[in-house]
């Protein structure tokens, strides 16, 4: 597509709480395009899923984070939402007292910057809610208060349609979910998928990309991107398995997680 958002991310390194977690990121994804980050626990996708959106308590220690070719890492996470990016959290929090919809509305006047009437913001979010098969007794509950696991991270893909960002990260959205939830969600962010959204999807496991074809599969070890490649990839680990993978590449076992 023509002019399409880009996030590039060169020679990033990080840390957490004086640990060096990332070791040299290099990657990019465009609008448009589906990228899956796969690993083993402790190999540093999700400390990547913060680091890029900004959250607090990461620190970058080396390289850039480039968004539309503006380096974003002096930027603020609302700052960062305000130029189109999202992060679709691994452990939702719940805010009880807030509706979901108030919530959303809320998020949706601060990332766009708009005075959207009441009735006009309805009329958005049910727009999204009837793509993604989500029932008003959902919008209704308090954010995420007593929801189940699946509840939590199909509350996170409504707030990805409604917020209708250019570069979405989802950390682990397939994390805890049993076969029937996770059908539910992967499906929700298959539909969303299109020339108008690029996604990084962070993973552990092979299964989500059964309902969502990634344009490329990127392996991670030990705060590195070790291999890239087309879809089949995301099968050969599945087959092998992340150890026999990393014998192959003659990558050493490290004592400690990353985080």
């Amino acid at each position: 597509m023509t002019d399409a958002a880009t996030l590039e991310i060169r020679g990033l390194t990080a840390s957490v709480e004086g640990k060096d977690i990332l070791k040299g990121i290099d990657l990019t994804v465009t609008q448009g395009e589906t990228h899956a980050l796969m690993g083993p626990n402790g190999s540093g996708k999700s400390t990547l899923a913060n680091v890029i959106m900004g959250r607090p308590g990461y620190t970058v220690t080396g390289g850039q984070v480039l968004f539309k070719g503006e380096d974003i890492t002096v930027l603020t996470p609302d700052e960062r939402a305000r130029r189109g990016l999202f992060l679709a959290m691994q452990y939702p929090v719940e805010v009880p007292g807030v509706s979901v919809v108030n919530f959303l509305r809320t998020a949706y006047k601060s990332v766009k910057g708009d005075e959207i009437g009441a009735l006009a913001f309805r009329k958005h979010m049910k727009e999204k809610m009837v793509t993604l098969g989500v029932e008003d007794a959902m919008v209704n509950r308090y954010l995420n208060q007593g929801f189940s696991g699946g509840e939590k991270k199909r509350n996170e893909i409504l707030q990805l349609a409604v917020l209708e960002p250019e570069i979405a990260i989802l950390d682990e959205t397939d994390s805890g979910l049993d076969i029937d939830s996770l059908k539910q969600v992967a499906t929700g962010i298959a539909q969303l998928v299109g020339p108008n959204l690029g996604v990084l999807l962070v993973t552990h496991y092979q299964r989500i990309l059964n309902y969502i074809t990634p344009d490329h599969v990127h392996v991670m070890m030990q705060g590195r991107i070790v291999m890239s490649g087309g879809k089949e990839l995301a099968h050969e680990l599945e087959q092998k398995g992340y150890e026999e993978i990393r014998r192959e590449l003659g990558i050493e076992e490290t004592v400690g997680a990353s985080t």
